[in-house]
């Protein structure tokens, strides 16, 4: 793709992301969002049809710019494991202020649930490879830690990220390997 195309719906995406951060997403508007990113209203058409589709884009563009911050320079796959967190970790911290709106936007939770789904696919694998005890149903360990996984990513972002990337990769593991008897 032509590097005027990709600069330009990288401008009119990071205007939306800032639009966003700043009021309801129903609020937005395809003229405040070329006005943000200084091109013509018709521009930003060209690239989405609506801003519906322009919150759709923008997910899964920076939700795929996420995952492939994680790959090895190998480029195995998105395996779940101790260093693709600290890897997803550490690029959430990079970027911050657009994966802060993302995450948090309470209007559009799309990010969130994409996000979890990612994470949900990675932890089924893993948890199908897993021997565990007959009183554990897998489909419900998959979905706690699912939602634990991004919930916490949730938390550490809007709190301004308290830890390092590896100080949380190691609470989560210390977490996952203690036997919390809680009822």
């Amino acid at each position: 793709m032509d590097r005027r195309i990709v600069r330009t719906r990288q401008m009119i995406m990071q205007a939306f992301i800032g639009l966003l951060g700043e009021q309801d997403f129903e609020k937005i508007t395809i003229q405040g969002v070329a006005d943000r990113a200084n091109v013509n209203r018709g521009t930003v058409y060209l690239h989405f049809t609506d801003k519906y589709d322009l919150l759709e884009q923008s997910v899964e563009t920076y939700l795929l710019m996420l995952v492939n911050s994680c790959l090895s320079e190998e480029g195995s796959g998105a395996e779940l494991s101790r260093d693709l967190l600290i890897g997803a970790f550490a690029y959430l911290k990079e970027n911050a202020s657009i994966y802060r709106v993302l995450i948090t936007s309470k209007g559009t939770p799309t990010f969130r649930h994409r996000m979890t789904q990612m994470i949900k696919g990675n932890i089924t694998v893993i948890v199908n490879e897993m021997k565990l005890e007959k009183e554990i149903h897998r489909d419900v360990l998959v979905q706690f830690l699912s939602i634990s996984i991004t919930g916490l990513i949730e938390w550490w972002v809007a709190e301004s990220m308290p830890y390092s990337p590896e100080e949380m990769v190691e609470q989560m593991n210390k977490i996952l390997q203690a036997k919390l008897e809680l009822w």
